[in-house]
């Protein structure tokens, strides 16, 4: 079993068949990770947060759940979850969210330049990126609708394991926003298991 890792604000792409586990862990605990998915035989399906909301009748998915595709199948089931608090609702950090949330620090590309270049090899554009399923994000949603990002509950070791329902193409980021992550940025590591 070989652990892989993903440098701090940086991105990864890679195949995962159907039958395969990923296990998606944070080493150093209060540190997010953006996972895409895209059907290995046609990227045009890719994950969508509104028909996981729609079909699993909830935002707080976790052990159990299935997350879907645009086109209505399954692509990933999580078997596994050691926090219990992801996000589906915002979308991948980029130059665009750096200028408008964090304007006092450097701009850095995010996510969703990180994906967009880890994707490329597959094919798929920039234009195609979906929202992404937030790993380790904490998310609030107020009664009146309102929503905040606050620090991730998840501790050193912490992790989620997905099946693959279908052959895919990940994406996956440590993320680069300073809110999402409490401030401060750290590796995520990842494992496929047969």
């Amino acid at each position: 079993m070989t652990i892989c890792e993903i440098e701090p604000r940086s991105g990864a792409a890679f195949r995962l068949n159907a039958g395969q586990m990923l296990k998606v862990i944070d080493p150093l605990g209060t540190q997010v990770s953006d996972l895409v998915a895209y059907a290995a035989g046609d990227v045009r399906e890719v994950i969508s947060n509104g028909r996981t909301f729609d079909y699993e009748e909830t935002i707080a998915l976790t052990t159990g759940h299935r997350l879907w595709s645009n086109r209505s199948n399954v692509m990933l089931r999580i078997d596994e979850d050691s926090v219990g608090r992801h996000d589906f609702l915002l979308t991948p950090c980029s130059e665009a969210t750096f200028r408008h949330f964090y304007p006092e620090h450097p701009v850095h590309r995010g996510c969703f330049g990180n994906l967009a270049e880890a994707l490329a090899p597959y094919g798929v554009e920039p234009d195609a990126i979906p929202t992404a399923f937030n790993l380790f994000m904490n998310v609030p949603v107020a009664a009146d609708g309102s929503l905040k990002v606050d620090p991730p509950i998840s501790r050193a070791g912490d992790f989620i394991r997905l099946r693959a329902e279908m052959d895919l193409i990940v994406g996956l980021t440590a993320c680069s926003a300073y809110a999402s992550n409490g401030g401060s940025f750290k590796p995520i590591h990842y494992v496929i298991e047969a």
